[in-house]
């Protein structure tokens, strides 16, 4: 499907800790991902970097992948740690070698993506035995957060289609407002 991107000048709303936090901490994400410190990590659609600024500490790189130069632009002005490199991208044409992600995370953009191309992007710079975590907006909330409800994906959705793609979801959670995956090549 894959739909319009986060306003940049709407960016500060994306360093909200309260509101970001309330969805999905950043202990629930770490226990999701699994880190270790040698791992090389791809947040796919970083934007200000607020989670990738969390995932960093625990690994030795982090890619963070925006298709917005001017979220890289606004993360540069709030200070991107010295493992942290910025790649300006669209997730369906991702400029990494084959194999060299361990983790790829994506929070609360898997619905501005979401297609085989970047599924099969995803999976291509994923190594043997890489893990992929989707945090996204569930189609069954509200919409008074996040993306308009035309615009999200059902947990099954989005799983049935990491398993035409490749992948074995390990762990599916559903909240009121968003829902959370982790997922292995199989």
């Amino acid at each position: 499907m894959g739909h319009h991107t986060f306003d940049v000048s709407r960016a500060d709303r994306l360093e909200d800790a309260g509101r970001r936090y309330r969805f999905l901490s950043a202990e629930e994400l770490l226990w999701a991902l699994s880190p270790t410190p040698e791992d090389v990590v791809a947040d796919l659609g970083s934007g200000t970097g607020f989670f990738t600024d969390d995932v960093a500490p625990h690994v030795d790189t982090v890619h963070a992948v925006d298709v917005q130069a001017a979220m890289h632009d606004y993360y540069r002005e709030k200070g991107v740690p010295e493992n942290v490199s910025l790649v300006t991208s669209d997730v369906g044409d991702l400029p990494l070698a084959n194999g060299a992600v361990d983790v790829a995370f994506s929070t609360m953009t898997y619905h501005e993506f979401a297609s085989d191309a970047a599924l099969a992007e995803i999976r291509r710079v994923l190594a043997p035995d890489g893990r992929l975590v989707v945090a996204d907006w569930a189609v069954s909330g509200t919409g008074e957060y996040g993306p308009p409800v035309e615009e999200r994906y059902g947990a099954d959705e989005a799983a049935s289609a990491l398993d035409e793609t490749g992948f074995a979801v390990r762990h599916e959670a559903v909240r009121p407002e968003t829902f959370l995956l982790i997922a292995t090549l199989e």
